[in-house]
């Protein structure tokens, strides 16, 4: 259920451990929740076209869509672990990365052929 889409004008190359992202966020999406990994799906795209504040600086975005489990403290806990995960391994930083959360109903998201 747990959602989380990032994009950064970081490139993905042979330099960053993409696949220790994926897992450190997936974990980190999960605990903060309260929700099985088994549910957390994490995408990354690197490279992409970005300008932030008039400047091609490292910068991100990302949403994270959840059916239930978000809210102000959570939201917090979240966006100061995804901003540390992403300074730390890609070398945005937290004040140059945007995450817009999204609370939707179990009929909002679907998977293995249904709605949850």
């Amino acid at each position: 259920m747990p959602t989380f889409n990032v994009q950064t004008n970081v490139p993905l190359d042979d330099c960053v451990l993409v696949s220790d992202i994926l897992k450190q966020t997936s974990k980190a999406v999960a605990n903060i929740i309260g929700k099985p990994e088994s549910y957390v799906m994490i995408s990354l795209r690197g490279g992409v076209p970005m300008l932030f504040g008039g400047s091609e600086d490292p910068t991100a975005y990302g949403e994270l869509i959840s059916i239930g489990g978000l809210g102000p403290e959570i939201n917090e806990q979240l966006s100061a672990a995804l901003a540390e995960i992403l300074q730390t391994k890609l070398s945005v930083p937290p004040a140059r990365f945007y995450i817009k959360f999204y609370d939707v109903k179990m009929t909002d998201f679907g998977w293995n052929g249904a709605t949850f």
